[in-house]
């Protein structure tokens, strides 16, 4: 159960936001947190990270804002926000980072430094497993 994980800030924006058992939780980088802290909503919404099978490289990552939170979720709160991620997809992206890129052609949500995928897509939103 990582309920109960704290979140110490760094100053560096680029550095990762870590937790108490980084090996175990999904982490937050200071640029998605600040992206989020941008354009979030007083009505209990956050953002949800999904895991599902498809894309080029065999697993995609989704993202979507949701106000519900279901039974078998992790919440992560920092500096205000939160983002949800269920217990069947955190282990697809356990010990990994959400980041906020920005880039000239786009910018997105994304899942970095994921220690579970082999390789990545040049979409950035697909994976692949280490077996």
């Amino acid at each position: 159960n990582l309920s109960g994980i704290r979140y110490a800030s760094t100053k560096n924006q680029t550095e990762q936001v870590e937790s108490e058992s980084s090996s175990e939780a999904l982490r937050l980088s200071q640029s998605a947190i600040n992206r989020l802290k941008r354009i979030r909503e007083d009505d209990g919404t956050f953002l949800r990270v999904v895991v599902e099978g498809g894309g080029c490289s065999g697993f995609q990552t989704k993202f979507e804002f949701d106000t519900k939170v279901d039974k078998d979720d992790i919440l992560i709160e920092k500096d205000g926000v939160k983002v949800a991620i269920d217990n069947d997809s955190l282990e697809f992206v356990r010990g990994s980072t959400v980041d906020f890129q920005e880039e000239l052609i786009r910018s997105a949500f994304a899942i970095v430094n994921n220690p579970q995928a082999e390789q990545g897509c040049s979409c950035g939103a697909s994976f692949a497993l280490k077996l």
